[in-house]
């Protein structure tokens, strides 16, 4: 790696040890702030050539570390303004019904995330629709119809904040310092 790099460096051990280095980690704290950074501007942010920048972003994706690029869309903003996490409870954890439910659940719309889980549910869903009956024919007419869901309860969310990221122990953002590398 370039002596002279501005690249941070992680004080999780758990990168290190999956091959990632400070440059990657920098990388993947720029894209994770921005997304839509030009390549030159996130080569000029961490101190490498363009080249190089868009090799290691493109070896980042192929190894699945980046999973995608995404919009960050307001629910509220597109007439969605009432979200709600909903526990679900199977009554049947045979093969084909958690396979069949989880085919449902991809196309009920208004599911912005679904997170199969272990403990007393199964799956808590992240929802949005535009009015408390929206909310209410989601649950009946999509959920507890199927005939594994033993039980829901949904619970509104009132606020959304977004945590700390899995790059927590390096700094990301704008107004960060960075570190050399050496």
């Amino acid at each position: 790696m370039n002596p002279n790099s501005k690249a941070r460096v992680s004080k999780n051990p758990r990168p290190a040890a999956l091959g990632l280095d400070g440059t990657d980690l920098a990388l993947l704290a720029e894209l994770a702030a921005d997304g839509r950074i030009t390549n030159a501007a996130l080569a000029a942010r961490i101190g490498i050539a363009e080249s190089t920048c868009i090799h290691r972003v493109r070896a980042l994706r192929d190894a699945g570390v980046i999973r995608g690029f995404h919009a960050r869309l307001n629910p509220a903003k597109l007439g969605l303004p009432i979200q709600a996490v909903i526990k679900v409870r199977l009554g049947s954890h045979k093969r084909d019904d958690v396979f069949t439910f989880h085919a449902r659940l991809t196309k009920i719309p208004g599911v912005l995330t679904a997170f199969h889980v272990a403990g007393e549910d199964d799956y808590l869903l992240h929802v949005a629709v535009e009015s408390p009956e929206a909310l209410r024919d989601l649950v009946l007419e999509h959920l507890t119809i199927h005939p594994s869901v033993r039980h829901t309860e949904t619970q509104l969310v009132f606020e959304e904040l977004s945590g700390a990221g899995v790059l927590s122990s390096a700094p990301a953002g704008k107004g960060h310092r960075r570190r050399t590398v050496r």
